[in-house]
């Protein structure tokens, strides 16, 4: 089969409906005298996915999950979601077996298509109206066709990219687009220094990230890390790039090699409410007015607790109306404090050093608590602080000595995201 390419098709079509709306626009001009008024053209863009660079071989390979359309034959929609790969449409066409499938092909559930940088296709997963799926897989020869099960993916780690528009919140944007609720809540956590979720979210904030996947036995996407985002809130733009370094320990930087905001979470938990602020209260067991010298945010017994940033563990046991209680350590004077906890992280011990974000204990209620929650506390030079509106003290750089480093591998997550953001337009055009 002779085909164009998919570039030059959509260019004739696109001069020929020009042409089309110029002499439509001549006709209305002559006639009715009817004022032409703009109407907007809104289309949706596939997924795009991409894989990190081999190590062999600096061309990118991608995964595009779309679903089928009704009545949509299999090289329709090759075609639609720009898989040009002749050997694959005659295959799809000409092979009696292949052709049987199709008419089984399931409306709306979605297809895995494992496309190289070339626009060919390794292997394509498809779902059938019985529930099962089938794999065409690539051969040296040509294509072969099998039940999903019978061929063994090989595991590898592709980059997925996703990109939203705030309408109600993270979440609900996070399902319109096809994003695990487990990502949505990473980048809430990863961007948690800089932005609160709770109160600073404004309908028309954007964001754009880039998470690890991996396809099960059955095609179906499981999701890893977070590697880039971005977040557009309130107009201000928030870049956070994650980086490992030497030694295996990694961490989310900014593009010139700073932690993503302060160095601090603001809140060390995932929790439901501040359930008592700092200052004066009245105190719900002593019944008596008493300074409050810390935050309670409530929260499920069980919820993990994380260090609000690196430190050192001074102590880590019973306190008194604290219950089981960790004090952590931090640079320029900072101390943090975690009280009423149902436990500690194991291993976790006076004198053992922890990350930002590491789990060192869990939402409980023992100590002078009415019910499960946690007591957060930051002192600077031994005086208690209010967590909440306390200036945290900015991140320290990478050494210079990592600077070069950092930006090598960062740079093509920077690219990525610039793609991911770009407009629908400059994305068509883009080579």
């Amino acid at each position: 089969m002779n085909r164009p390419p998919l570039r030059r098709r959509v260019l004739r079509t696109t001069l020929a409906l020009y042409g089309a709306a110029v002499v439509g626009l001549a006709v209305a001009a002559f006639s009715d005298q009817v004022p032409y008024a703009r109407t907007p053209l809104v289309t949706d863009l596939p997924p795009i996915t991409l894989t990190p660079p081999a190590t062999t071989d600096t061309a990118q390979a991608y995964v595009i999950r779309e679903a089928f359309r009704r009545g949509e034959t299999l090289p329709a929609f090759l075609e639609r979601i720009g898989a040009e790969d002749e050997g694959l449409l005659d295959y799809t066409s000409l092979d009696e077996e292949v052709r049987a499938i199709q008419r089984q092909l399931r409306a709306h559930s979605t297809a895995t298509v494992r496309l190289r940088a070339d626009g060919r296709v390794d292997s394509l997963i498809l779902p059938l109206v019985s529930g099962a799926r089938v794999a065409i897989h690539r051969a040296d020869d040509g294509f072969r066709m099998a039940p999903v099960g019978t061929e063994n993916d090989d595991g590898t780690a592709f980059l997925e990219l996703r990109q939203g528009v705030i309408t109600h919140s993270l979440f609900a944007t996070a399902s319109e687009i096809g994003m695990p609720d487990a990502v949505a809540s990473k980048l809430a956590e990863i961007f948690g220094t800089q932005i609160d979720f709770s109160r600073d979210l404004r309908v028309g904030d954007s964001f754009a990230v880039i998470y690890e996947t991996k396809l099960d036995a059955e095609g179906l996407p499981q999701p890893g890390e977070i590697v880039a985002a971005e977040f557009v809130n309130q107009g201000k733009r928030h870049v956070v790039l994650r980086y490992d370094l030497p030694g295996g320990k990694s961490g989310y930087y900014t593009p010139d090699g700073r932690v993503l905001g302060t160095g601090f979470l603001r809140y060390p938990l995932r929790f439901t409410r501040v359930s008592s602020n700092f200052g004066g209260r009245f105190h719900p067991i002593k019944r008596e007015w008493r300074h409050h010298a810390g935050t309670d945010f409530a929260a499920p017994p069980g919820t993990p607790v994380m260090a609000a940033s690196d430190g050192v563990v001074k102590f880590a046991g019973w306190q008194n109306g604290y219950g089981n209680f960790v004090l952590l350590e931090h640079r320029s004077g900072y101390v943090t404090g975690y009280g009423h906890l149902k436990g500690f992280a194991p291993g976790l011990r006076a004198g053992k050093r922890v990350s930002q974000g590491d789990v060192i204990g869990y939402v409980g209620s023992t100590g002078w608590a009415t019910g499960p929650h946690l007591h957060y506390e930051v002192r600077i030079n031994g005086k208690p602080q209010d967590p909440l509106k306390i200036a945290l003290p900015a991140p320290e750089p990478l050494p210079e000595r990592e600077l070069a480093r950092f930006r090598q591998q960062t740079a093509p997550l920077l690219e990525k995201i610039a793609l991911l953001t770009r407009t629908p337009v400059e994305v068509a055009a883009a080579d």
